[in-house]
């Protein structure tokens, strides 16, 4: 009985490690996530549980003004933003849409050259305030094309948020909704 505890554990352990939207590399379209199903519970040679993998998709649906949200049903939600000479990817560490006057991380990768500038503002002129960063981070499982950094923001009042972010070479935006 220990034996199936400890290769049950195991099991869910290797799964935490695996899941998830950092092993994405596809297109939105193509963006699949895989997620363990439980097993037949039926011990196999070593007494450990079979479980199998099967790929689940990603939801893509359109946030406001046309930005691409991605939701991955074991992971963060990701956005994909508009531009002509960058690519431009954001994932998102609070539901969707963002609660107003709540501090939300959003990591960023960016393609291009130079530092990250990114400001976020609504169309009558209100500003989310940042909290930190733009922090170039070093390191990261997340794979998306680009340079990664990690921002911080509260946005103050509800509505849809122009994000804007600029490096030396490369701009590009996306749209944020907050409630």
């Amino acid at each position: 009985m220990r034996r199936m505890t400890i290769g049950a554990v195991l099991v869910v352990v290797a799964g935490c490690a695996t899941s998830g939207p950092a092993t994405q590399a596809q297109p939105p379209s193509a963006t699949m996530a895989p997620a363990a199903t439980g097993g037949t519970g039926t011990p196999t040679g070593d007494e450990t549980p079979a479980v199998s993998q099967k790929p689940t998709p990603a939801t893509t649906r359109v946030a406001c003004h046309g930005t691409l949200l991605i939701t991955h049903p074991d992971g963060f939600p990701e956005v994909r933003g508009v531009s002509r000479d960058a690519e431009v990817w954001g994932l998102l560490f609070a539901p969707v849409p963002f609660k107003r006057g709540k501090e939300v991380k959003i990591v960023w990768r960016m393609t291009g050259e130079g530092p990250l500038k990114v400001t976020a503002a609504l169309p009558d002129g209100t500003r989310a305030k940042p909290t930190f960063g733009p922090e170039q981070h070093t390191g990261s499982n997340w794979q998306r094309p680009g340079e990664e950094w990690g921002t911080g923001f509260v946005f103050p009042k509800a509505g849809c948020y122009r994000v804007d972010l600029t490096r030396t070479r490369g701009s590009g935006h996306l749209w944020l909704p907050v409630k």
